[in-house]
């Protein structure tokens, strides 16, 4: 058995032992900075990197070229094993806290999911708060894709890794001809755009640390605040401004930011049709939401009401999961559907959740050709995206996926009123975590934390973010028994 999954472990331990240094950076913070937390990251990274080291070493001398259809399981390990070393500096230095809750946190640390069960977030330490928030910078685009840049430099390809991990339906598309470029290049319009957004909160008047870590979370998707009030405890209107700017930007495909980049030349953006799409729908939600909301009086004018329903719309459709406001106070019609936002408004190639905008707008057009079919029967219809026609292999993969997705939801949603939780709970906080929003509705608002749950309504909702993560087939693959069959 070792033998042939020989590949997967030796990567898996580079990788690991790889997160293990990462572990540095919040080890030197706490020194430096003297807030308590060192001797948790003493422990984190040696047990982090002697493991990684260890599996390394077992399979030394029985290096290969990886297959498929282990690609599949590296994803699926590098997704389950890293949040449980992630979450050993949380677990090992805030005592009350459960080894459930903490692998919690770090899967939705490392999947941008954002969802928390931690309060007085205020007081945490700083290396806490930095490693919380960076788990989200790194798990953004993707450890994989990171992984994907240094791989070839360790003697092994990474194409079909990638593909396992990569978002979206058009996986094969590539943009530029070597895979390692592809990678390295993303990573640079990541860290660019981390930067300015960081510079750009500083300059909106948060204070240094409170930016950086702020940056990692908007860049990443994520929703981690260092604040319990999240956003809300600026209450600056310059800094939601920034904020719904780099939103929008990370829940654009970044292979179009980097062909803008590459070609230094904003035209790019003209013909990427997906984000066209993501962008109006955005704008006409934000519109109408506020029109709705505004006989119900909650923010008096046109201009406060637009200010909240416009960030918290880009907040949860792109993922993020920020809010300035507890809009639970909302109708619940406005909370669910900026709820559902999350479910398909983000672009494929983006940090993004949900099933994303270019399988929303394909679906459509599925459903509107077989309505002209069935009033003429003979007619030949194709379904069309931007200028080109979309296969029927892609078509039935996104049919596939979609009813799978919704079969996710349903059945998880039913596991968690099954355990006596109230539908709305349950409901939103499937939702929530399937699309890596972070927040849900009802007892897992934005006022409030995941912390409520019990361990296995937990553990349902750890599931959910693994599955939304990797778009459910990667880890469902893995429990089909013909792929464990030599």
């Amino acid at each position: 058995m070792i033998d042939r999954f020989a590949p997967v472990v030796y990567i898996l331990g580079i990788l690991i032992v790889g997160f293990g240094v990462l572990m540095l950076l919040p080890l030197g913070l706490s020194w430096v900075a003297d807030d308590g937390a060192h001797s948790a990251y003493d422990e984190a990274v040696l047990i982090t990197i002697a493991t990684g080291g260890a599996l390394t070493f077992a399979v030394r001398h029985r290096r290969r070229e990886m297959r498929v259809r282990e690609s599949f399981l590296l994803v699926a390990l590098i997704w389950s094993l890293l949040p449980a070393f992630g979450a050993l500096p949380l677990y090992l230095h805030i005592r009350e806290l459960s080894w459930t809750d903490a692998y919690f946190e770090a899967v939705s640390g490392l999947t941008a999911t954002g969802a928390t069960v931690l309060s007085g977030l205020d007081h945490l330490p700083l290396s806490i708060n930095f490693w919380r928030t960076f788990m989200h910078w790194v798990g953004g685009l993707g450890v994989v894709v990171l992984a994907v840049a240094i791989l070839p430099l360790l003697g092994f390809g990474g194409r079909s890794m990638l593909k396992a991990e990569t978002p979206g339906p058009m996986k094969e598309n590539k943009i530029t001809p070597r895979l390692t470029e592809t990678a390295k290049g993303l990573w640079v319009v990541y860290v660019i755009l981390t930067v300015a957004c960081g510079l750009s909160l500083y300059h909106a008047g948060m204070m240094p640390w409170d930016a950086m870590m702020h940056a990692f979370s908007v860049m990443g998707l994520g929703g981690f605040s260092t604040k319990d009030a999240s956003l809300g405890h600026f209450d600056s209107l310059k800094i939601e401004v920034v904020v719904i700017f780099f939103a929008l930007l990370a829940g654009i495909n970044y292979s179009t930011h980097f062909l803008a980049l590459a070609k230094r030349s904003l035209r790019v953006y003209r013909f990427d049709v997906e984000a066209h799409y993501f962008l109006g729908f955005l704008a006409l939600s934000s519109l109408g939401l506020t029109l709705y909301l505004l006989p119900d009086d909650i923010y008096g004018d046109f201009l406060t009401t637009f200010r909240y329903v416009a960030f918290h719309s880009v907040s949860l459709a792109t993922s993020l999961g920020f809010a300035t406001t507890d809009y639970a106070q909302w109708p619940l019609f406005a909370q669910l559907w900026i709820l559902f936002l999350g479910s398909f408004v983000a672009c494929s190639g983006s940090a993004g959740g949900g099933i994303k905008m270019i399988r929303a707008v394909i679906l459509y057009k599925q459903v509107f050709r077989e309505l002209v079919r069935a009033m003429h029967p003979r007619s030949l219809q194709s379904v069309r995206f931007g200028t080109g026609v979309v296969s029927d292999h892609v078509l039935h993969s996104i049919l596939g996926f979609f009813f799978i997705y919704v079969v996710s939801i349903v059945v998880l949603t039913l596991l968690m009123i099954a355990t006596r939780l109230d539908v709305i709970t349950a409901f939103s906080a499937v939702v929530a975590c399937i699309n890596n929003t972070g927040p849900g509705l009802n007892l897992v608002g934005p006022a409030t934390t995941y912390a409520v749950l019990s361990d296995f309504q937990t553990w349902i909702c750890t599931w959910a973010m693994l599955l939304g993560r990797l778009e459910i087939f990667t880890l469902l693959v893995l429990l089909m028994p013909a792929f464990w069959r030599p």
